[in-house]
């Protein structure tokens, strides 16, 4: 399931349900210091798994700091997702189109052995499931780059969305057809889009037929051991290495690893070529 970037075509390896592997992170990262900063100085102010910037209302999250400690983060994590965007819309500037920039986020718990509940955990097999609310269908892009100077970042899968549905999707009651959601729905919707700008967090209040259906399938997936169990397909991403992929269309797991950055994009239903989970839950592909 890896492509190699330096293949090229980085949309259609998306598509495919390929993670695109980059061998060195392709673009600058944090300083060394504010590297150590990460690793270290949040450690005592952690509150929530993850730390995360939110660019459109240009604030983090996940932190219970002195504000010097917060507005450190947020500079970071910034300038970070700026330099993530900037090399996505240059390598795949059609894929990118109309796309819409999430958070930028710093995950700096060890993974292995944290004793989540099942739906919070990153050690379960799963397909991503709305990203701050509804997607319609959209799907979610997530770039990787592995933070730790010394340890690997592990993830298993087995397969993509389409093959999963394909073997698990009756046994799942996860039904095909109908995603059309119903006018309240619509207009709750239309709202939420058109306010978008003023209350950037508003958005994870909105729903639809088809990200409930997905998020059902993503329940299903972590709360079923028997799914759970091998065979896996594993990767190993070394430090410094990147990897990006469509998290809603490959299923995956992080069982090891410390210290990562991770950004999120929700990319247009309209962009891709191939189908898509939305044209699989519809029949139509």
């Amino acid at each position: 399931m890896l492509h190699q970037a330096d293949r090229g075509d980085w949309a259609d390896a998306l598509e495919r349900g390929r993670i695109v592997h980059f061998e060195r992170c392709p673009l600058p990262l944090p300083s060394a210091e504010d590297q150590e900063f990460l690793r270290t100085g949040l450690a005592p102010h952690l509150r929530r798994k993850n730390v995360s910037y939110y660019p459109g209302a240009r604030r983090v999250t996940g932190l219970d700091a002195p504000r010097l400690v917060i507005d450190r983060a947020r500079r970071i994590l910034e300038a970070h997702s700026e330099r993530v965007q900037v090399f996505l819309r240059q390598g795949m500037p059609a894929f990118t189109e109309g796309w819409l920039p999430g958070t930028s986020s710093f995950r700096p718990i060890e993974e292995q052995g944290r004793g989540l509940s099942a739906h919070a955990s990153n050690e379960l097999i799963h397909v991503d499931a709305g990203a701050y609310g509804a997607t319609h269908g959209d799907r979610i892009l997530r770039f990787f780059v592995n933070l730790n100077p010394t340890a690997e970042r592990v993830w298993i899968s087995k397969g993509t969305f389409e093959e999963l549905l394909r073997r698990h999707g009756e046994e799942a009651g996860v039904r095909r057809g109908g995603l059309a959601p119903a006018l309240p729905e619509r207009a709750l919707s239309g709202l939420l889009r058109i306010g978008r700008r003023a209350l950037p967090m508003a958005r994870v209040i909105d729903t639809s037929p088809y990200d409930r259906r997905m998020r059902a399938f993503h329940n299903w997936m972590k709360d079923t051991p028997a799914f759970q169990e091998p065979p896996h397909q594993r990767f190993s991403f070394a430090p410094f290495s990147a990897w990006m992929v469509l998290t809603d269309g490959v299923s995956h797991a992080c069982v090891s690893g410390q210290h990562a950055l991770a950004d999120t994009f929700l990319i247009p239903l309209g962009n891709c070529r191939l189908p898509a989970p939305y044209d699989l839950l519809m029949g139509a592909a």
